[in-house]
């Protein structure tokens, strides 16, 4: 009830701003436009940086997650939801945390919108809950149906075919401008493909393949993809942000049982559970990057995915070693 409360909250709240908004934003796209280039939206951070990789300045780029905000607890403004209306290319990842975006879109008229989803990109998996891991509180109904992993762009191989498919998709809505995007394109994927490799040999010469993450945890297609096993606090998606006694004891144990050098917290994190696990075996505490955001600091120094992909090489090199 709760959630179905919300939507139709969020619903009204999207009309109204349109009714109400309507002329001004007709006055905005036009003022938008002005510099004869394309509008594109981006949820979050990935999309964000995947599109100005391929595109540069040939586009007018919003990112509508503030930098330091919070992914999964995001609700649109009216002006997020002015951008959305303005853009002729949309792009979102698809998963539960944007069930918001089907009540904007199905008031809008999206008959000159490019909509892009990074989950119709790749091969989906299904969220899942490991030994040890807090099960995640939800509502059960009768129509609830398994929830599959949204952090999609965590993987690399992932990230090349949602940033091929991206540029596809531009040179679509901007052919003026495609063979930029191509080159651009063909050079990025080359840098991911890099880095793909680089996390593959870090895998190939570990001496164990199972790392521990005292948090959330939305790094399954990455894991996936190298063949690891994990245990974590949380899925990856969870709203909970306290583990029970018994999940932080199991970690505990994990850690001490299998010499786990390095307890991963992800990006934004109060992190007080993984300074618990590593106060209690002395394990040594890193940032793993899911990449859902980043600081504000960090956007403003122009900080990319690559960059905290890297890091993530450096400190999966001491995870397993």
């Amino acid at each position: 009830m709760k959630k179905l409360y919300k939507t139709l909250l969020l619903l009204l709240a999207v009309v109204l701003t349109i009714t109400a908004f309507s002329a001004c934003s007709e006055k905005e796209a036009q003022t938008k436009t002005d510099n004869g280039k394309i509008n594109v939206v981006a949820t979050i951070f990935p999309e964000y940086d995947f599109l100005r990789q391929i595109a540069g300045d040939h586009i007018n780029l919003t990112m509508l997650l503030k930098p330091g905000a919070e992914s999964h607890s995001y609700e649109p403004t009216p002006q997020d939801i002015l951008n959305v209306q303005n853009a002729d290319m949309f792009v979102y990842v698809g998963g539960d945390s944007d069930a918001w975006v089907s009540s904007i879109l199905d008031s809008m008229d999206k008959s000159k919108m490019k909509i892009v989803t990074l989950m119709d990109c790749v091969n989906l998996v299904k969220e899942e809950t490991v030994e040890g891991m807090e099960p995640e509180a939800t509502e059960a109904t009768a129509t609830d149906e398994t929830e599959m992993d949204e952090h999609v762009w965590t993987s690399p191989k992932n990230s090349i075919l949602i940033v091929q498919k991206l540029c596809d998709e531009l040179c679509t809505v901007d052919p003026d401008n495609a063979g930029s995007y191509k080159i651009n394109t063909e050079n990025y994927i080359n840098k991911l493909k890099h880095l793909d490799n680089e996390f593959q040999d870090v895998v190939d010469h570990a001496a164990r393949k199972e790392i521990v993450v005292g948090d959330r945890f939305p790094f399954r297609y990455f894991v996936d993809d190298y063949g690891l096993t994990y245990y974590a606090a949380f899925p990856g998606c969870s709203t909970d942000t306290e583990a029970s006694a018994a999940t932080v004891a199991f970690l505990i144990d994990k850690v001490k049982t299998d010499q786990i050098p390095v307890v991963f917290h992800i990006e934004l994190s109060n992190e007080q559970m993984c300074d618990s696990i590593c106060t209690a075996t002395g394990a040594k505490k890193e940032l793993l990057n899911a990449v859902h955001n980043v600081s504000k600091d960090d956007f403003d120094a122009g900080v990319t995915y690559l960059d905290l992909m890297e890091h993530n090489v450096e400190v999966l090199k001491e995870a397993l070693n």
